[in-house]
């Protein structure tokens, strides 16, 4: 992916802040526990959240008590974040593209970026994560990944639609299953700037009526960039076949997978 494409697609999720907000599945509970043990969040733990969206990592971490400083490009996202961050006063949600934000003097005991590190330009993120860290620090970072499971039948036949009314879509495309993905910290070795990564992955299932799924389509980059004819032509046919075919729901599975590394002193 090009810088130009990176900018452009990752400037579509402010673009209906409230959709984004109502309609992201967000992240498993126990995940957040596993993190905190972690990394030892808390009151006495300083972190930074790259692409905090509308605050769906961040209210958990507030809750903790950890003083967070937040930094979000879109300001209709990072006014949903304040929002919900409502009555945590050690939280700062600051609208600011990442690569350009100044870092601050005082070093960050964690930094976490959650669905949002991949969208950061890879010539920056890896070595402004660990110029923000105090030597021994963590960087976390959560993706999420959809994989084979839940309504399998309904997620084969939607190619169709994909193919019909995508044409970047690539023939007979399938979701993989969750051992086939595999764990990466390729990049952050390579940097030199921080120890192996350990990885803790979480599969769950969400069931969806088809407006709802229809709601989570319209959050993601691929499907808004679209023309609009198409896009439009793409939700009606995905409509219909969960309408007609499925009784009107689907059950998607995800994969959240937490990955941990440490600065080096």
């Amino acid at each position: 992916m090009t810088n130009s494409d990176r900018e452009r697609l990752r400037a579509t999720f402010t673009e209906d802040a409230e959709l984004y907000d109502r309609a992201r599945p967000g992240y498993p509970p126990r995940m957040f526990d596993d993190l905190a043990a972690a990394v030892g969040l808390g009151p006495g733990c300083r972190v930074l959240e790259i692409g905090c969206g509308t605050g769906q990592a961040t209210v958990p971490l507030a809750r903790l008590g950890c003083p967070i400083v937040a930094v979000e490009l879109g300001p209709e996202m990072a006014a949903v974040a304040r929002r919900h961050l409502t009555g945590h006063e050690n939280v700062e949600v600051l609208e600011a593209v990442f690569e350009d934000w100044p870092l601050p003097r005082e070093p960050f005991d964690v930094v976490l970026a959650a669905t949002a590190f991949h969208w950061i330009d890879p010539a920056v993120r890896v070595e402004k994560a660990a110029a923000a860290l105090r030597p021994g620090g963590a960087l976390a970072t959560i993706a999420t990944h959809h994989v084979a499971g839940g309504t399998e039948r309904f997620f084969a036949e939607v190619q169709n639609c994909y193919e019909r009314f995508d044409p970047k879509t690539p023939p007979n495309l399938r979701l993989r299953a969750a051992h086939e993905i595999a764990e990466d910290d390729e990049e952050i070795i390579r940097s030199g700037r921080f120890g192996e990564a350990s990885f803790l992955r979480y599969e769950w299932e969400l069931p969806y009526t088809s407006a709802e799924y229809l709601d989570v389509l319209r959050t993601y980059s691929g499907h808004r960039a679209l023309e609009p004819a198409a896009r439009r032509g793409l939700l009606r046919c995905i409509c219909d076949l969960i309408e007609r075919g499925y009784g009107g729901v689907v059950t998607k599975r995800y994969l959240t997978e937490l990955r941990v590394t440490r600065r080096r002193k």
